[in-house]
Order: C-alpha cells, then sequence, then structure tokens
C-alpha cells in the first residue's frame, strides 16, 4: 500500500540536480545527432562565424567600412623616424590615405589568412566543448583566438612589410628608411596585429549572430545545440 506521505527531497540535491540538467541536455541532443557530436557542434560553429567573417573581410572597403575591424595608422612617436612620420600625418588629408591603403592592404592579406585560420578551426583541440556551448557570445570565438592568433599575425606579417615597402606607401618610404628599417619594421608589427585583433573581431561577432538566432543558419546540428 503506497503512502499519501509527501516524499521529503533535500533542497541542496534539487539545486545539484537542476544544475546538471541542462548538461545532460546537450549531452542527449548529441547523441540524437548521429555522428556529430558536442565537439563537432563547436568546429561547426566556428566554421560558419569564419567563412561568414572572411566573406564580408574581403570584400572591397571589408576593413575600412567597418568600424570594428578599421586599421588605425599607427602613431609612432619618439625620434628618427616616428618623428619624421609625425610631421608628414599632420594633416587629415594624407592621414585618411594612408588609412585607406592600408585597409586595403588588410583586405588582400585576409584573403590568406582565411585558410590558415579555417585549418586550425579544424585541428584544435576543444577540451571543454559544454563549457563553450553555454559560454558567452564569444566563447568559441575566444578559444579560437587563444590557439591561432599568433599563426595568422605570424603569416601575415611579410606581406605587410612587403607592402609597405611598395610604392603605394611613398609617401612613408623615406621616413620609414631613416632608421635603418626600424620604422617599417614597427609599423608593419602594428598594423599586423590590428588585423589580427580584426579578424577575431569579425567572427566573434558573426559567433554572437548564430548564438542569437541559430534557426537562421538552417543548420539541424547547431540549431539543436544552440537552440537548447
Amino acid at each position: 500500500m503506497m503512502s499519501d506521505t509527501p516524499i521529503s527531497v533535500p533542497r541542496r540535491s534539487l539545486l545539484a540536480a537542476g544544475a546538471i540538467l541542462p548538461f545532460m541536455a546537450l549531452a542527449g541532443c548529441a547523441t540524437t545527432m548521429g555522428r556529430y557530436g558536442l565537439e563537432d557542434g563547436v568546429r561547426r560553429l566556428l566554421e560558419l562565424s569564419t567563412q561568414r567573417a572572411f566573406a564580408r573581410l574581403t570584400e572591397p572597403g571589408g576593413f575600412y567600412d567597418d568600424q570594428i575591424t578599421r586599421i588605425a595608422v599607427p602613431d609612432l612617436g619618439g625620434s628618427g623616424s616616428g618623428a619624421i612620420l609625425g610631421a608628414i600625418l599632420r594633416t587629415n588629408a594624407v592621414r585618411n590615405r594612408i588609412a585607406m591603403a592600408l585597409n586595403d592592404v588588410a583586405v588582400d592579406l585576409a584573403d590568406g589568412a582565411a585558410p590558415i585560420v579555417m585549418d586550425r578551426v579544424r585541428s584544435m583541440s576543444i577540451a571543454d566543448a559544454v563549457g563553450v556551448l553555454r559560454g558567452g557570445p564569444t566563447a568559441a570565438t575566444d578559444l579560437l583566438a587563444r590557439d591561432a592568433r599568433g599563426a595568422v599575425v605570424e603569416a601575415l606579417l611579410p606581406g605587410m612589410t612587403r607592402a609597405l615597402r611598395s610604392d603605394l606607401f611613398e609617401i612613408m618610404s623615406a621616413a620609414l628608411s631613416a632608421s635603418s628599417g626600424s620604422g617599417l619594421t614597427a609599423m608593419a608589427d602594428n598594423v599586423t596585429d590590428q588585423i589580427g585583433t580584426a579578424i577575431f573581431r569579425a567572427i566573434g561577432r558573426e559567433e554572437a549572430a548564430i548564438r542569437a538566432d541559430p534557426r537562421s543558419t538552417r543548420d539541424p546540428v547547431l540549431i539543436g545545440l544552440l537552440g537548447l
């Protein structure tokens, strides 16, 4: 004979159960998607975010026309070539011309950076896929940036250095060569670092948009994982 007395469950047990239910739901979702697991879901999220980001970045004006990715003309300051550069950049017209040229170079370089980022997405280790999927709006991109940003900047640097030596930047060529190459090196390092930052900002923005509306992707895996 069953008792009508309610069964008392400790509050701490209820709280613990509530805490693990979302993680169990994610794991259960993974088992219903055939060969796809949680790690695959993170990769699919990053692949789509990366594709969308580079599609925008490699369009004409892809860096300059976007406030979060625009490359600024570095203020090298100091003496030597820095002082000379400061002198030739006094007018907005000259500064804007150089800024637009730097951003155009960034578009060209981004085209070559895309496969590097995508290769990292497919090969990097994802130790805590649940944590990434349940993280902030750019949690997956933050993980990718920690893994790939250094390699991306390193790959971009030679191209930026060559560009600064070209006729495209004839306004700065004399100033950059005045310090036996140190001015050019500082400029290349600064701008390349900005491009690296801009690339992962763009990917993060796309990730946040996908998380906010996973159904817009029409990807059943992402809808299943991010729609929980």
